[in-house]
């Protein structure tokens, strides 16, 4: 018999099944458990969320750390490997499983467009067949964690299946990172780490906003996208907002920040506040009042509190009525360049707005859009053409022009006029 690192395994045919789950517990110290296809909790990986939780994760991370194990035990599952006795060979395998194999298939409308297309209005790709980059790299990231979390704790496995890179030192690469200076980067990429590339964030133009603005049905949702493109907050953090932290005297509206979970007063166009105003009114005595009730609900019976879902379904409305893909997340990028556009806003100003740890985070902001790179371009071409077609200042006495225009390259081009 082979030995296991010699192990080629036909990973195009694998057939990983859909089983296990990830259940909300309700339980403040176990939000979050793994079972498999036989209602049995995995007890490893619920010790390694109960140390997430412990080391300040959020609710958020826990799921999606959970989600993220769940895709490796199905795989592990198919190929018959316990968890504690994987190898750099399964870590291999799971890598090009997941670079390889299709998403599962969803509900579709019979006008969504093509995987992979490209939106002619924003120009944006929707998401294709295959699992891109950035969803496999967490992928990496949390199982790594995971088996790191064991060996420090009780010693086993010997070896983590998916190792760090090579040239990375005992101690952290940006440990005592200066913020004003760029993150480090390892001399190596790790094994079976994704390359991803870094677009720069793509911000929506005033009149793309405007018609989306417009295409917009209730005072709710205008109030919704009027905060967000005035405050930054990202979604999440805005549709947690009690009623207790809107001061409209002050135009400012509290938001609990989503990696640190502080509590952090973001100023608001005033505009924002007539929206949230006439939406109030709307629902006065439909929804329940209080300094901690929350600030956004669905429309309809029974009234209940608006999430996260509810709201990119009511974006997906608006867009497909002007043919665009734009996300909430570019909202938050537009409110960015907006405001480093403005000559009496700082960088720490934007940085502080955003919330952002390292202001370095914030100078991607900086750098110009492909639609403005194009524009300026463009802006160059014909300031240089202009400039081609200006007179030639005369020749000095004793020249003949035409033997000037012919040494200097100044003559006219064909089809111009003289």
């Amino acid at each position: 018999m082979a030995e296991r690192d010699e192990v080629v395994r036909d990973v195009a045919t694998l057939k990983v099944a859909r089983v296990g789950r990830v259940e909300e517990t309700g339980d403040l110290l176990s939000p979050f458990r793994l079972v498999d296809e036989n209602d049995v909790e995995q007890m490893a990986v619920t010790e390694f969320l109960r140390h997430m939780l412990a080391d300040d994760a959020s609710p958020a991370s826990l799921r999606s750390y959970a989600y993220e194990l769940l895709s490796w035990f199905r795989f592990l599952r198919a190929v018959e490997v316990p968890w504690h006795l994987a190898s750099r060979v399964e870590a291999r395998d799971f890598a090009l499983w997941l670079k390889t194999s299709k998403k599962p298939p969803r509900p579709r409308r019979a006008d969504a467009p093509a995987a992979g297309s490209v939106n002619p209005v924003t120009g944006k790709a929707t998401p294709g067949e295959n699992y891109a980059a950035r969803t496999r790299r967490p992928a990496r990231a949390a199982v790594r964690s995971f088996y790191e979390y064991h060996r420090d704790t009780h010693g086993r496995p010997l070896v983590n299946p998916f190792p760090q890179a090579k040239g990375v030192n005992d101690e952290p690469l940006n440990a005592h990172h200066n913020p004003m200076q760029p993150f480090r980067q390892p001399s190596r990429r790790a094994a079976y780490q994704p390359k991803e590339p870094k677009p720069a964030p793509r911000s929506i133009p005033d009149q793309a906003f405007n018609d989306l603005f417009g295409a917009l049905s209730c005072n709710r949702d205008r109030a919704l996208v009027a905060f967000y493109i005035s405050t930054g907050a990202r979604a999440s953090e805005l549709l947690g907002v009690q009623q207790g932290l809107v001061e409209p005297e002050e135009q400012v509206i509290g938001v609990v920040r989503k990696g640190s979970r502080a509590l952090q007063r973001l100023p608001a166009s005033a505009d924002a506040f007539v929206w949230l105003r006439l939406y109030q009114q709307e629902t006065l005595g439909l929804v329940p009042k209080g300094a901690d009730k929350p600030l956004w609900w669905t429309l309809r019976r029974p009234f209940r509190p608006l999430t996260y879902d509810a709201a990119r379904m009511v974006f997906t409305k608006a867009n497909a009525a002007i043919g665009a893909n734009w996300t909430l997340h570019d909202i938050r990028h537009s409110a960015a360049k907006r405001m480093l556009q403005d000559p009496h806003m700082t960088l720490a100003d934007v940085q502080w707005v955003l919330g952002h740890a390292h202001i370095t985070t914030t100078e991607i902001y900086t750098a110009p859009t492909p639609d403005e790179v194009i524009t300026h371009v463009l802006a160059h071409h014909d300031r240089q053409r202009a400039h081609r077609k200006q007179p030639p200042a005369p020749p000095a006495p004793g020249y003949r022009p035409e033997v000037l225009a012919t040494l200097f390259g100044t003559a006219p081009d064909e089809g111009d006029t003289q």
